[in-house]
């Protein structure tokens, strides 16, 4: 569903003739299955956020291939990867990325309508998807009417409405307490076992990694451990 090959990625600070070439990620590679959780785990610094918005389509690599649900979208221009992102990624983000003056609702649409779906059916789509993450009673709530724990979901719905074959998440319990953190845990399992979502999730917290099928460790840009969570 993954597939990432020979992956290096540099920044380049400082003004013309006076640049620092920072390396960031060194020859990557990583092979992520349909339906597997596989967690990336590092200090800051480690470049995992790097690879995630390498992933994500955010930035584009210096070196190396991407390729996700048989498209090599390391080739894809700025507007196809637009265009194959809204189709077969839904992210989940540790800062919730909620839009703050649209309700819960009005959040969870709102991919729907960037796809032009008709307001029937998206309306149907959204409601359903909202009762799926327990949030049916808090539908118009706006985001700063709901806790950190359902903000979340309401982030996860958003990620959920297209029906992506793939979630990547970024540190997605950093802003939750413990037992809120456990409960969404569980939530992105269950999520997994019912509908075989494939999930990519970086994370510096060790109980978050562990849910995995799969970790992989970064430092210092490279690859240190790989290894099968039983």
């Amino acid at each position: 569903m993954i597939t990432i090959k020979n992956l290096s990625h540099e920044f380049v600070i400082g003004k013309k003739g006076r640049q620092t070439v920072i390396p960031v990620l060194k020859d990557i590679s990583i092979e992520v299955d349909k339906g597997e959780i596989v967690t990336i785990i590092g200090r800051s610094g480690s470049g995992k956020s790097t690879l995630l918005n390498l992933v994500s389509g955010f930035i584009h690599p210096k070196e190396g291939e991407i390729w996700m649900n048989g498209v090599k979208v390391s080739d894809l221009n700025e507007a196809g990867f637009a265009d194959f992102r809204i189709d077969n990624l839904g992210f989940i983000f540790q800062s919730f990325q909620l839009i703050p003056s649209m309700t819960a609702f009005q959040n969870v649409e709102l991919p729907l309508i960037l796809k032009g779906v008709s307001e029937q059916e998206r309306k149907q789509q959204t409601a359903k998807m909202l009762e799926r993450v327990g949030l049916q009673d808090f539908q118009d709530h706006y985001p700063s009417e709901l806790s950190g724990g359902q903000q979340q979901r309401v982030s996860i719905a958003r990620a959920l409405i297209v029906n992506p074959p793939i979630i990547l998440a970024d540190e997605p319990t950093g802003s939750l307490d413990s037992e809120t953190e456990e409960s969404l845990l569980q939530f992105i399992k269950e999520l997994n076992h019912d509908y075989g979502i494939t999930f990519l999730i970086i994370t510096h917290d060790e109980k978050v990694a562990e849910i995995g099928d799969r970790m992989i460790e970064l430092k210092d840009g490279r690859i240190v451990e790989e290894g099968v969570l039983a």
